[in-house]
Parts: C-alpha cells; sequence; structure tokens
C-alpha cells in the first residue's frame, strides 16, 4: 500500500504528542503559511530544501509524499514537514522538516522528528527510516544520533545519509 494510504489508516489520536502535532497541508492558507511564513534562519537555507520543493513532490507523486504543518501545543503552525518514501534505491521511509526561526529552541524539531518515527514506524513497522543532510548540517545531524539513528556507509547524492 502506498504511503500516504498507509498514514491516512492511522487513528488520529496518533498524529501528536505532548508537544506538537502534525496537521496534513488542505488549504491555500496552509500552503502559505508552508511556502512563505514558515522561515528559516540564513544558514538553513543553504542546508535544507525549502517546503516548496516537498510540496512539488507531493503534488508529482502523491501516493508516496504527505505534507504536513506542525502545529504546537495550541494548535498554532511552528513547521513543516513532508513524510515520504525514500527517493533512493531499497525500500524505506523518510522526512524533511524545519522549525520556523522564530519557534526554534523550544523543544519543538526533537518532538516531531520522534512523532515522525512513530507516524512511518506505525505505517509499517517493519521498514526503516533513512534521513539525509548535508555534511555542514551538524545540528541535524546530532538530533537524528539522539534519536537512535546510525550513520550509514552510502551517500544521497553528496548528503550524508542516518538509518533507523
Amino acid at each position: 500500500m502506498a504511503l500516504r494510504n498507509e498514514l491516512k489508516a492511522i487513528d488520529a489520536a496518533c498524529w501528536g504528542n505532548s508537544r506538537v502535532r502534525f496537521r496534513p497541508l488542505e488549504t491555500e492558507e496552509d500552503l502559505i503559511y508552508a511556502c512563505y511564513t514558515c522561515q528559516l534562519t540564513d544558514e538553513q537555507r543553504e542546508l535544507v530544501n525549502p517546503a516548496w520543493f516537498s510540496i512539488g513532490r507531493a503534488y508529482l507523486f502523491p501516493e508516496d509524499n504527505y505534507p504536513c504543518l506542525i502545529c504546537g501545543e495550541r494548535g498554532e503552525p511552528v513547521g513543516f514537514i513532508n513524510l515520504c518514501a525514500w527517493l533512493g534505491e531499497g525500500d524505506a521511509y523518510s522526512w524533511s522538516f524545519f522549525i520556523d526561526k522564530r519557534q526554534q529552541g523550544k523543544g519543538y524539531g526533537k518532538a516531531a522528528a520522534r512523532l515522525a518515527i512513530r507516524l512511518l514506524k506505525a505505517a509499517d513497522p517493519e521498514k526503516p527510516i533513512k534521513l539525509a543532510t548535508e555534511k555542514d548540517n551538524e545540528r541535524a545531524q546530532r538530533l537524528y544520533a539522539s534519536l537512535g539513528f546510525q550513520l550509514l556507509p552510502e551517500l544521497d547524492g553528496d548528503d550524508l545519509v542516518f538509518g533507523l
């Protein structure tokens, strides 16, 4: 079954934890937040793909992508995440995400990563999760290691690949 269908089958109660909740992009307002209002720091702009890139993939390959807003405790958007099928060789899941620069340092990133792991494992517990990151993105590498990801002996283009 396609990732989008697997995720849609997960009970709504599983889409949040004590810090964040994921809400699928469904409205023009959601799209504007993800692509324009939600901002990266200057350094991060060099290290991660913008939301419109993931949203474009979701448009072209809807069965393998599920773009969502990351919402805080009061339901306010604090970031963007795209849960997706791994594009490299092998059968795995992945995600790309970022937290709005005005919301960073509040624990939303780690909470969102934990929630992404939980959802992707609920979709298929046997499927590995792989994450690619720029070699210079040490912050992401520390986050992934803290969540139990291991650096794999492969590259995605020139990006490092971590697996769980």
